[in-house]
């Protein structure tokens, strides 16, 4: 596949980027029991969750924005998070009660996608509310505190804790701009 040159712009390098960045985190945390790999999987996680700030904004300061980019930066952090929970109840950070919230964040997110996706055809466009930036920002947090974990806890104690209470509060924020979502788009679903 060939990108036109249009692509390979600043904002969308940081995207790509950050959508290389899945596998490779992914892969760390399958050795979740080493720390030092704990810490390099949360410093590529913490540089892919700072490129989510960068694309968008160097995309506006740079008049640099693209179909390309508004469709691939929304998968791209989609996909951060999805990958990243999946290992983190996969490898144990998070158990018991507190996987209902990485199903709600992982529910929300394939459900807006499909709204998304139908509204799309009806050329209906649903803007990114300021609430949704913070669940974002809020979810980034909470993950990388887990990916921290054990490791994180030698230096900041109640890392686990803090990550898992951040998931909470990020899933009750989900929660919210999924209603949101759906609040916005369901006219537009009864009348079709």
């Amino acid at each position: 596949m060939h990108l036109p040159r249009r692509h390979w712009t600043l904002p969308n390098l940081l995207t790509y980027g950050r959508v290389l960045a899945v596998p490779v985190v992914t892969w760390l945390l399958f050795w979740p029991e080493l720390h030092w790999v704990r810490w390099l999987a949360l410093a590529i996680f913490a540089i892919a969750g700072i490129t989510d700030f960068f694309d968008g904004y160097l995309a506006r300061a740079l008049d640099q924005q693209s179909s390309l980019g508004r469709m691939l930066d929304p998968i791209a952090d989609k996909l951060l998070v999805a990958a990243c929970l999946l290992m983190l109840v996969a490898n144990g950070m998070i158990t018991g009660i507190w996987i209902w919230a990485a199903v709600v964040i992982l529910a929300r997110e394939i459900l807006v996608s499909g709204l998304r996706e139908f509204l799309a055809e009806l050329r209906v466009s649903v803007p990114v509310s300021t609430v949704s930036k913070w669940k974002t920002t809020l979810q980034l947090i909470a993950i990388g505190f887990l990916i921290a974990g054990p490791a994180g806890e030698v230096v900041l104690p109640g890392t686990s804790a803090i990550g898992i209470f951040l998931l909470v509060i990020s899933a009750i924020l989900t929660l919210y701009t999924g209603w949101d979502y759906f609040r916005a788009g369901w006219k537009h679903v009864a009348e079709d």
